[in-house]
């Protein structure tokens, strides 16, 4: 049976939150970002097969966990819809989810060093960032989550922290809000780039874990801030085109 159509500004905010990913550096032509449907359980809500910087409000297409299209006429889907179905089926707490191949996240994927918060920004990294070894689940692959199980193994190794980092692939980070989670993509990224630079110049003091607590809940408190200057960059835009 057709799914209700999700609410028009949560399809429109996704469209944005796409286009501001694209322009702030976390994706290129590759990545995706979803949201859980705002009034069908069970659905979320992805872009079909599109660049970030390219989706439209016509190309977001309602999914169920299994990875199934239960929107009308959709057409050809992101091969890792996988990741976000078996998130969504884990964590009832995750709005939105972000997948990307941010640059400087990758060198702690590929290490196992752990990517961890060093300033005020990054706080919701106070766990650490988790890690996925895709080897354990699937062997040797092309190290894309093309299948539920791939999927349920990331979201196992995602637990309940906010950001999983993918060896030799990328990270996913997770959201109470498609908003917190474009926020943490991006700061992830930031982070990354900033621990990197510490790291020769000696021993970093990360925050501690109160200190992380306390500057993501204070965080959560501006990211509309961010969000409309991030919208603002993006200029006059057609969401349809």
């Amino acid at each position: 049976m057709p799914v209700k159509a999700p609410a028009a500004d949560l399809v429109d905010r996704l469209v944005l939150a796409n286009r501001i990913l694209y322009d702030q550096g976390v994706v290129d032509g590759l990545g995706h970002a979803s949201v859980r449907h705002d009034s069908e359980p069970g659905v979320f809500l992805l872009s079909c097969n599109r660049a970030p910087g390219m989706v439209r409000r016509r190309d977001i297409t309602c999914y169920d966990y299994d990875g199934n299209a239960v929107s009308p006429d959709a057409e050809r889907p992101y091969l890792e819809r996988f990741i976000h179905g078996e998130i969504y089926r884990a964590r009832p707490d995750v709005v939105a989810v972000v997948h990307s191949h941010s640059p400087s996240v990758i060198p702690f994927a590929i290490t196992r060093h752990r990517l961890r918060p060093v300033y005020h920004m990054a706080g919701f990294l106070g766990r650490g960032a988790a890690h996925f070894e895709i080897r354990d689940a699937g062997g040797d692959t092309d190290m894309l989550i093309r299948n539920p199980a791939l999927g349920k193994a990331l979201a196992d190794s995602l637990g309940g922290c906010s950001c999983v980092l993918m060896r030799g692939h990328g990270s996913t980070v997770v959201g109470a809000s498609l908003e917190q989670a474009v926020y943490r993509a991006i700061y992830a990224e930031m982070n990354a780039r900033l621990q990197l630079a510490a790291q020769p110049l000696g021993e970093i003091e990360f925050l501690n874990e109160a200190e992380a607590r306390l500057s993501s809940d204070m965080n959560d408190g501006q990211i509309p801030r961010s969000w409309n200057l991030w919208v603002q960059r993006l200029g006059t835009i057609d969401l349809d085109h």
